[in-house]
């Protein structure tokens, strides 16, 4: 995927803008009675005003420098949908050593009552801390005394010891803000790489010179005074089908490129590809652990001496390693434990697992890399310069012939060479320790592909009595495997899909291919439909799109600068066959529709017909593409609109004289 950003110069002046907080507490009759329709007639909260600033100051204990970030905001709520705005949630960043912390926290809501605005200070019992992982914490709280005209203010203080990406900001998110500011002092001696990402412009930045506003060992260091500024800034509507909101919303991103040292000397954090595969060959947690093949120099003679070719070998391995190493849910691309450890204990992160896998592979002298990669939640990576922080999870790639698969050993559910969709997000890095870095293409390896077919009879009380058999494969079988397993069985499975569906009745059930992952999925059930009341046997109608219906359109914006994201191709296909119980004649039925995307990007085909007391519906749903760009979204929702009409449409048959 194209990643957007437009780079900006720490020292370029668009226009002129002032930067300037505003007072706490001082609420006017102007908030209160804002009217949405200047921004956003449909929102249910506002945000009026914020403002942010970021600098680098010393802390007076430790001598270090870290940074300071103040936030301050003031938003209206307009009704109870609103009302999950007041429920404040602060990320932040911790380690070993070191950690983030926030103080001066002040939130209070204000409600117009009897001509004076009375406000309710949050109690500070209402604020909690939650350790999300091991590297984030956060702080929660939720604004008292909530009304529908509510106005809710809060603002906090950060300290950080992460100045590599000093302190992005956020210009877009959830809900429309009025005005969004941010001011940021960058000492002299530090040089950032800055980045506005998203479609929405600034309206105003402005540069001046800060004197002497760090001072570091008894020397005074002047700083860029930059302002950033946004107004009218539209809410960002997330919608199914795409990656990370960060990679689309408007954002301004700091990257240190390098630190001038009072010596003379420059440390440089901007590192070229050479040097980081340098430094990750040899790190003890990434490169040393996909050296350790004499972990597995006794193993790989019995894993594979039965395979009888290379292919076979990686595939034994690839399942050994799954069913060995069960992964905590952690993510990384550095091992924590070593793999030696985790094959012992059978437990570890995302790359003990397949950091093994790598050095189990290369054991058994085949063709084995590490791919690093950026998870679809955590967004797409720089390709202008490494930044390692933006990749957070690790594959491995075994290279056979002139095919290549990418491998991830954590779920135990994948089969060889389907990534999970969580992987599948722009590009990857191959780490190879014999040769130079590259990037790769992270794509789905397979369709999502299923198929329905129902054979039966419509008897005269109105229901469908037959067998319907599922094959599903890729990432349908998968994600069906898993929804199957979270049971005690697959009968208590079945049993609850029986309750989930109140016009179905399951007789009978038989599910095969649930642990051979390589396979279709097949799921055989005897059925009983409810398509009609039953009150009128002479005529009726019936709808013959109860199998995975399309009521309702996914892609209701007026139009989407962000991408149609669907992770991978898939075809989807329903036959059915029925007989009927008597003779009937066909008065209506929905029309054959054949109607496709542009550039073959997909289609649909539908086509029903009666023959011989023998109803018969063939239909199919194709989508080519994994990813559809922004200019294509217009089409894919008439696509799904002429669906969604035609399939409300029905049989009306009459019984015959």
């Amino acid at each position: 995927m194209k990643k957007l950003g437009t780079f900006l110069s720490l020292f370029f002046i668009l226009t002129t803008a002032y930067a300037q907080n505003f007072n706490y507490g001082a609420i006017t009759y102007d908030d209160y009675e804002f009217d949405r329709k200047k921004i956003d007639s449909n929102a249910n909260a506002i945000v009026l005003r914020e403002f942010g600033t970021a600098s680098i100051q010393v802390d007076d204990a430790s001598g270090r420098p870290e940074l300071i970030f103040e936030h301050h905001v003031k938003i209206k709520i307009y009704n109870k949908e609103g009302f999950k705005e007041a429920n404040i949630v602060i990320p932040m960043y911790k380690d070993d050593t070191r950690e983030e912390t926030i103080s001066e926290l002040k939130a209070s809501t204000f409600n117009y009552i009897d001509g004076n605005f009375v406000e309710s200070v949050m109690d500070r019992k209402a604020v909690f801390t939650e350790n999300r992982s091991k590297y984030t914490r956060l702080t929660k709280f939720t604004l008292p005394n909530l009304k529908e005209g509510s106005v809710i203010e809060y603002s906090y203080r950060l300290k950080s010891p992460n100045l590599f990406n000093f302190k992005s900001w956020e210009f877009q998110s959830e809900i429309p803000k009025v005005h969004s500011e941010y001011l940021v002092f960058i000492p002299g001696i530090y040089n950032y790489n800055v980045s506005l990402r998203g479609f929405q412009k600034l309206t105003d930045q402005k540069v001046e010179l800060s004197k002497e506003c760090l001072r570091i060992s008894g020397v005074s260091i002047d700083c860029s005074k930059i302002t950033y500024l946004m107004k009218n800034v539209p809410a960002f509507i997330e919608e199914d089908n795409m990656t990370a909101p960060s990679n689309f919303k408007s954002a301004i991103y700091f990257e240190l490129s390098d630190v001038q040292n009072l010596n003379g000397s420059k440390t440089s954090y901007t590192k070229s590809w050479k040097d980081i595969d340098y430094e990750l060959g040899s790190d003890k947690s990434l490169g040393s652990q996909m050296k350790r093949k004499d972990v597995f120099k006794e193993l790989i003679p019995t894993l594979t001496k039965d395979a009888p070719d290379d292919l076979s070998k990686a595939k034994s391995i690839y399942n050994y390693i799954k069913k060995q190493i069960k992964w905590n849910n952690y993510y990384g691309k550095y091992s924590e434990e070593g793999i030696k450890k985790s094959l012992d204990t059978r437990s570890g992160n995302v790359a003990d697992i397949n950091l093994a896998l790598v050095a189990a592979l290369s054991a058994a002298n085949l063709d084995a890399e590490a791919v690093i990669l950026s998870t679809r939640d955590n967004g797409t990576v720089n390709k202008l310069f490494p930044v390692m922080s933006d990749f957070n999870y690790v594959v491995a790639k075994v290279n056979i012939g002139e095919t290549s698969y990418l491998l991830d050993a954590t779920e135990p559910l994948l089969p060889f060479g389907l990534l999970p969709l969580r992987c599948v997000n722009d590009q990857g890095r191959v780490i190879n320790l014999k040769k130079p870095s590259y990037w790769i293409d992270l794509k789905a390896s397979q369709k999502n592909t299923t198929s329905y077919i129902l054979s039966g009879r419509l008897t005269a009380e109105g229901k469908i009595v037959g067998t319907l058999t599922t094959y599903t494969q890729g990432y349908a079988a998968y994600n069906k495997r898993k929804e199957i397993l979270r049971h005690t069985s697959a009968d208590e499975f079945v049993e609850k899909l029986d309750e989930r569906l109140p016009r179905v009745k399951i007789m009978e059930h038989q599910i095969s291919g649930l642990d051979s992952v390589e396979n279709s999925l097949v799921e055989k059930y005897e059925v009983e439909f409810t398509v009609t009341d039953g009150s009128n046997q002479e005529q009726f109608y019936f709808s013959p799109f109860f199998i995975n219906a399309i009521s309702k359109n996914p892609f209701n914006l007026s139009e989407r600068n962000y991408p149609v994201d669907l992770g991978a191709a898939s075809d989807e296909r329903i036959i059915i066959n029925l007989s009927l119980a008597d003779k009937f004649e066909l008065l209506e039925k929905p029309k054959d529709m054949a109607i496709g995307l542009p550039n073959a990007g997909g289609k649909y085909l539908l086509k029903t017909s009666m023959e011989n007391e023998n109803i018969t519906i063939n239909q199919i749903l194709q989508f080519n593409n994994a990813i559809y760009q922004p200019e294509e979204y217009l089409s894919l929702k008439e696509f799904y609109s002429k669906i969604i009409q035609n399939q409300k449409s029905e049989f009306l048959l009459k019984k015959s004289k």
